[in-house]
């Protein structure tokens, strides 16, 4: 796999001030997108368990866990990514609750039967 270095986009992005960058470098209408994306998006969970990584929109991998995200982020030139997880900048969660991987309902066991 092509390791490309990663950064969160630069539209979503303050600058190191706090503030949006200027009008000299804000993107015309004709490039601008209609919101700001994460380079990392998370998909949803799915039936087994588990959700899509992708990164600038190729496929990492599925992730089982949080060590599985940080993990492709690794691979893919992103070392000690554990802090971004959290940032919305970096990683956008699709769907169902962040950081979780399981589509079983609580108080549920693995084939939906009611636990209790």
């Amino acid at each position: 796999m092509n390791h490309e270095h990663i950064q969160p986009n630069e539209d979503s992005r303050p600058d190191h001030e706090g503030a949006r960058p200027d009008d000299a470098h804000a993107p015309t209408a004709s490039t601008t997108p209609t919101a700001p994306t994460a380079p990392i998006t998370v998909g949803r969970p799915v039936g087994a368990g588990g959700r899509r990584v992708t990164i600038r929109g190729r496929s990492a991998g599925i992730a089982h866990s949080d060590a599985d995200v940080v993990e492709f982020l690794r691979r893919a030139g992103l070392p000690d990514a554990w802090e971004y997880l959290d940032d919305p900048h970096w990683v956008e969660w699709q769907d169902g609750r962040p950081r979780t991987y399981d589509t079983t309902p609580p108080g549920h066991g693995d084939h939906g039967e009611v636990i209790g």
